[in-house]
């Protein structure tokens, strides 16, 4: 019998972890490389960053361009979210996670919403794209056209799920970006990120994002994990004023993660400002022409896999040296597992580097590009996928102010010119008296009408700097009419900054153009309880089409009152 001495075995074991060590830190799964950002949502600006452009793969976090796909179906009105969704053999065989359902089957838009939240269901997530885009294939270029409109330019889709493709590719930058337009575009649908569990079919599904109710104004939205990816999460943080979009990629391990996500929150929470200056994030329109758009994406692919495969890892085949393991399973691969995985909660975190370098976002050239008001209700929808960009309604803007000074209102309902020139003659300081005491009242005279506009006349006579004639080209008997506003309004929401509400108004006005015709689509800013709101309604309605229009706004999930004037 071979005796082994007490100093033998202590080399023994000395060199079976000397082994080990080694192994685990060539081994391409346990090393995902690490990238983070954490933008101040309200400014554009990055607070910190770390490999914030460098290519990872995604993971999960395709979901969140799943799911902005089908809120913009939902708002559309071309689905409905108790809209019943086929589901085909191919959806149904897809590797976990998943809800499990059955070919020939069918699944409610709502829950499949619920499912890729929560469980991130990948079959919801296939079902969910051969529904809008008949398969799957083809809702991944759908899903690459959307990021590049939005301006992720280094974001390459292959698949509506996130599951293993050396060629599906993103940054923690286009992610943070991505973070910030889904609830900025869609504030009514992006609640479903704050799903803590979901109860489908007889089972209850928890959510994978375990920072929702533990971390102080945390809302959502999404984690993911592969092993070619690491434990991915994007963060959404509202505290107070003050709004964060944070993006971790390549954790060690979920609970890894979770922690340098509550770290970044804690250190950087302080220095987010607290007054909105960031201009949404809006769609552009394509740079290139379609005929050459296919060879672009293909080069981008070729480039991005060119570009990640240096990195110490291989996408899809870590599970031969995964059987290495002290585990008797093999390494995951999806989120399937990624609880699993965390078990030991590994206190490291693999950092690729550790500088951080603040930097400026740059706002999309098209944001503020004007379009004619009387076109936008003839503007066909944007399809989804589309890199069209979210076209605005040209609207006013009238003051409301408490105390009983209300004289900025009636120049400035007189106004149908530029969707600028009212704000400022509501804010502009009025003349001197002196100005206008040469000309005290004899203006209405009737042959001097044609040549002094009636807004002019009541500037004059409410002792307002007098508009030019650019900002008046209108006749004066419309111009009249705009100032009255008669008959009914009807408001479909009031949000804290203009442009969110002339957004509204142009998404509804594409939406409900038939019941919408002839309406004159406006922002009224109020303030109540010392802080300022933009109201979005249409005037020039009777009461029959005030509300007809609400009934059918509100069948397609969006919020209408009527109000007579």
């Amino acid at each position: 019998m071979l005796r082994i001495g007490t100093g033998a075995r202590h080399g023994l074991r000395l060199g079976f972890l000397a082994v080990a060590a080694v192994w685990l830190t060539t081994n391409p799964t346990q090393a995902a490389p690490y990238a983070d950002i954490v933008m101040d949502a309200n400014s554009g600006t990055v607070l910190h960053s770390t490999n914030p452009d460098a290519l990872r793969h995604p993971a999960s976090l395709t979901k969140i361009m799943t799911l902005y796909l089908l809120f913009e179906q939902l708002e559309l009105g071309k689905l409905k979210l108790d809209s019943d969704l086929k589901v085909s053999a191919d959806a149904a065989g897809q590797s976990p996670t998943k809800l499990g359902l059955k070919p020939g089957t069918t699944l409610k838009v709502e829950d499949a919403i619920k499912g890729m939240v929560t469980r991130s269901a990948n079959d919801a997530a296939a079902v969910v794209a051969e529904a809008i885009a008949g398969d799957e294939d083809e809702f991944a270029k759908l899903m690459t056209r959307k990021a590049q409109s939005l301006g992720m330019s280094r974001t390459v889709y292959k698949n509506a799920s996130g599951l293993p493709d050396d060629d599906q590719v993103t940054t923690a930058r286009d992610q943070a970006m991505l973070g910030r337009a889904i609830q900025e575009r869609f504030p009514r649908y992006y609640k479903y990120f704050s799903t803590r569990s979901f109860n489908f079919r007889g089972q209850s599904i928890g959510n994978h994002n375990h920072l929702l109710g533990r971390v102080e104004g945390v809302d959502g939205i999404k984690t993911g994990y592969i092993s070619a990816s690491g434990f991915n999460l994007v963060t959404s943080v509202h505290r107070g004023n003050r709004y964060l979009v944070a993006v971790v990629m390549g954790g060690s391990s979920a609970g890894s993660r979770d922690a340098r996500m509550r770290e970044l929150i804690s250190d950087k929470i302080a220095q987010a400002s607290t007054k909105r200056t960031a201009p949404m994030i809006a769609e552009a329109g394509e740079a290139a022409d379609r005929s050459g758009e296919a060879a672009d994406r293909s080069g981008e692919a070729k480039v991005a896999q060119a570009a990640i495969k240096p990195e110490p890892k291989k996408p899809t085949k870590p599970t031969a040296k995964a059987k290495a393991k002290p585990e008797p399973k093999p390494e995951p691969q999806t989120e399937a597992d990624e609880e699993a995985a965390d078990s030991k909660d590994e206190p490291k975190f693999a950092v690729a580097s550790i500088s951080s370098s603040p930097v400026h976002l740059v706002s999309s050239p098209a944001q503020n590009a004007p379009a004619p008001a009387r076109k936008a209700a003839e503007q066909p929808a944007i399809a989804a996928g589309s890199t069209e960009p979210i076209r605005p309604v040209l609207v006013k803007t009238l003051a409301v102010r408490a105390g009983g000074q209300t004289a900025a209102i009636a120049p400035l309902q007189v106004y149908q010119g530029a969707s600028s020139a009212p704000v400022e003659a509501a804010q502009s300081t009025p003349a001197p008296a002196t100005a206008a005491k040469p000309e005290p009242a004899p203006e209405p005279v009737p042959i001097a009408a044609p040549a002094v506009p009636a807004a002019m006349r009541v500037a004059q006579a409410q002792n307002v700097p007098a508009p030019t004639a650019a900002s008046t080209p209108m006749p004066a008997a419309p111009a009249a009419k705009a100032q009255t506003h008669s008959g009914w309004i009807i408001q479909v929401g009031a949000y804290h900054v203009e442009q969110e509400a002339k957004q509204r108004l142009s998404a509804v006005q594409t939406k409900a153009a038939k019941v919408l015709t002839g309406a004159d689509p406006f922002t009224e800013v109020f303030d109540k309880g010392g802080t300022t709101y933009y109201r979005a309604r249409f005037a020039g309605l009777d009461r029959d089409k005030a509300e007809a229009a609400c009934k059918y706004l509100k069948r397609n999930d969006v919020e209408c009152v009527a109000i007579k004037n």
